[in-house]
């Protein structure tokens, strides 16, 4: 099984802390989208919206996160010996196809400094037609990514969709916050000793798979340096964005790279690859 993914796109995060939480061991192939890498021939014959990750078992290949969380589930449920696993429950469904509807896009290019992005921006087009000239049997692909390219810079002047962004987030994350405080309020039947050793997560005591979606939502805002406005003015979200970081699935998947100062080195080596490469034109 292979995965093509990388830690800067939200839906790899999901895919990978599903995997690493199933305990599915898969081949890993890193396609940088901020550098073009998603833009390479071979892989944009396999995936024309070069959008990640892409999931590949033999010949079966999946595009949508949550499809490919569902595999991952199925996989799980076959080949893994514990009978504690088991598929995800309607309530947990309806969570991730709810989470799954925010789009992260253009609320985080809105927080994102206009001479990076811009920058970014610039590069990603120069790849894209580079990558024309490379591949004329790809040429109406890659034209459709440089239009949408475009696209995208237009909508982010416009003040409307980035207010209509931000008010999803907000009731997605009040809507989670108010799910977190019934767990909450559920446990108080219990001793205090009991209480303390339950956890409340989106869908009641258990981790699940709509904690796997949320999860890099909250990470994402935590990397736009968002963290007091977003998570900590929700004490119980601030309680569970605490505890969820424990998790080692976590740690391996978004803590390496965006946990304290990693974050500043991953960042720092995507923007010096850049400007390293418009500087000897290399796209």
């Amino acid at each position: 099984m292979q995965l093509y993914h990388h830690p800067y796109s939200l839906d790899s995060q999901k895919v990978r802390l599903a995997l690493e939480e199933k305990g599915i061991d898969y081949t890993s192939f890193h396609m940088n989208p901020i550098t073009g890498k998603n833009l390479r021939p071979s892989f944009f014959r396999m995936n024309p919206t070069a959008k990640l990750p892409v999931f590949q078992n033999g010949s079966h290949v999946i595009f949508n996160t949550i499809e490919i969380i569902q595999y991952i589930e199925r996989i799980a449920v076959v080949s893994v010996n514990n009978d504690s696993i088991a598929f995800s429950s309607d309530e947990v469904i309806q969570w991730m196809h709810k989470i799954q509807e925010w789009n992260p896009k253009f609320f985080t290019l809105s927080h994102v400094p206009e001479k990076y992005r811009q920058a970014v921006s610039k590069f990603f087009r120069r790849v894209l037609i580079a990558r024309m000239a490379e591949s004329p049997d790809l040429a109406s692909s890659y034209h459709r990514k440089l239009k949408e390219a475009y696209h995208t810079e237009e909508k982010l002047r416009d003040p409307e969709v980035v207010r209509r962004s931000k008010e999803h987030l907000i009731r997605l994350l009040d809507e989670i916050e108010d799910s977190l405080s019934k767990t909450y309020i559920a446990g108080e039947e219990f001793s205090m000793a009991d209480r303390l050793s339950k956890t409340a997560y989106i869908a009641g005591e258990e981790f699940s798979m709509a904690d796997v979606m949320f999860i890099p939502v909250l990470a994402r805002l935590a990397l736009l340096n968002l963290e007091d406005e977003y998570i900590n003015s929700r004490p119980n979200m601030a309680k569970y964005w605490s505890l969820v970081q424990q998790r080692p699935s976590y740690k391996k998947v978004i803590g390496r790279y965006f946990g304290g100062w990693r974050k500043y080195r991953t960042l720092a080596k995507t923007w010096c690859f850049i400007r390293l490469r418009n500087t000897l034109k290399k796209y």
